[in-house]
């Protein structure tokens, strides 16, 4: 039972605390506003064991566990979401290769991509599959050791700006049984790229179309047997909904300290903000809220590491409640602020529109209740 964090935990979530404060805070509102993938800053983070959270140690990884990396995840979103999100996505395709791969691939690929020398996109949806994944239609024809790709990925985080490709691509009949993964060097030819999305947020990172033309690649390239990649990307996305929580969470918990400290200095009809009961109330409702979500994401996490048969809907849960949560703390934030938290320089309109797409994302909240209400359903047959 986990209800208080032991002395490493403590020390690798204050390493990440100090490193998002350093690091990453005080450029947050500059990478926003010009657009910036800043891939020094993640390679820094590497050094101390960010880029490969939960891989193996004979690779390079950490060889910590999902709780431990829901501590760093929220730790590094105190200084922006963005940021930690996207090391997230990087983590989540590199455990593919580390969880799936065989000793050959596991050489090859995660050694560079622990120190983020080589970083790493995760290829799933598609202009016509998003929530049905399970109906993408990127197509793999084996011609003799290659595979020849067509097709395109849509809302791909980091491409173009990334190394190595982990995509779900069609190898066999319809549904999830045809579906499997390959990994793909970004610069292979026949692989190009969209223009960068204009977006509400996670202006930081750059997220593009993924396409396929006739591209070339090696049957080595795949993990594990053809037909069982949706089971992989399934996989992948119970820690990936664990760590965009905890980005949520993060984000929030930012937002909510800025509110604090305006209010101490905020004065309105004779009075500082922090002596309204009103607005005490509203605090207090965050923080219960915040420390809800954190506890829940805490439970999750743990599930998932011990590999419990609720794991995949605990995950679903804590994904639906904590983004929930972690957006709605931060809108309060803002609108404690008044028209001040309209403002860039505030930095609480950024943590809004950054933490909006978590509701969307590694599954929409309508996906999550759908898990968890099929598990349910087949609970009680």
């Amino acid at each position: 039972m986990q209800f208080a964090l032991n002395e490493d935990q403590v020390a690798v979530r204050d390493m990440a605390l100090a490193f998002a404060a350093e690091q990453i805070a005080p450029h947050a509102l500059r990478w926003d506003e010009e657009k910036h993938f800043p891939v020094d800053v993640m390679r820094e983070a590497a050094k101390l064991g960010m880029g490969g959270i939960y891989i193996r140690d004979d690779v390079g990884g950490s060889a910590l566990t999902r709780f431990d990396a829901a501590l760093i995840f929220e730790a590094l979103a105190t200084g922006c979401p963005t940021t930690s999100a996207f090391i997230s996505i990087h983590n989540m395709a590199s455990w593919m290769i580390d969880a799936y791969g065989n000793d050959t691939q596991r050489q090859q690929w995660l050694p560079k991509l622990c120190t983020m020398e080589l970083i790493a996109s995760y290829c799933l949806t598609e202009p016509g599959a998003g929530s049905d994944a399970a109906a993408l239609r990127t197509r793999a024809v084996r011609d003799g050791d290659h595979y020849v790709l067509n097709g395109q990925k849509q809302f791909i985080s980091g491409a173009g700006g990334t190394d190595v490709l982990v995509a779900m691509v069609r190898t066999g009949g319809e549904g999830a049984g045809g579906v499997s993964t390959l990994v793909i060097d970004g610069k292979t030819p026949g692989v190009s790229y969209g223009a960068n999305e204009r977006k509400m947020g996670w202006n930081a990172q750059p997220t593009r179309a993924v396409m396929f033309e006739n591209a070339r690649v090696p049957v080595a390239n795949r993990l594990g047997d053809e037909g069982i990649g949706f089971k992989i990307a399934m996989a992948g996305l119970d820690g990936g909904r664990l760590n965009i929580t905890a980005c949520s969470l993060g984000g929030a918990q930012t937002a909510l300290d800025k509110a604090r400290t305006y209010m101490k200095e905020r004065r309105a009809f004779g009075k500082r903000l922090d002596e309204f009961q009103a607005l005490q109330f509203r605090l207090a409702d965050m923080a219960i809220e915040l420390e809800a979500a954190r506890t829940f994401l805490w439970r999750a996490a743990a599930a998932l590491d011990r590999k419990d048969p609720d794991a995949t809907m605990l995950c679903a849960m804590a994904k639906c409640f904590g983004t929930d949560v972690g957006f709605e703390v931060a809108n309060h934030a803002l609108q404690l602020h008044g028209g001040y938290g309209y403002l860039s320089e505030y930095g609480i309109e950024k943590i809004v529109r950054d933490l909006r797409v978590h509701q969307i994302l590694e599954g929409t909240n309508e996906i999550m209740r759908l898990i968890v209400a099929r598990k349910l359903i087949e609970g009680a047959r």
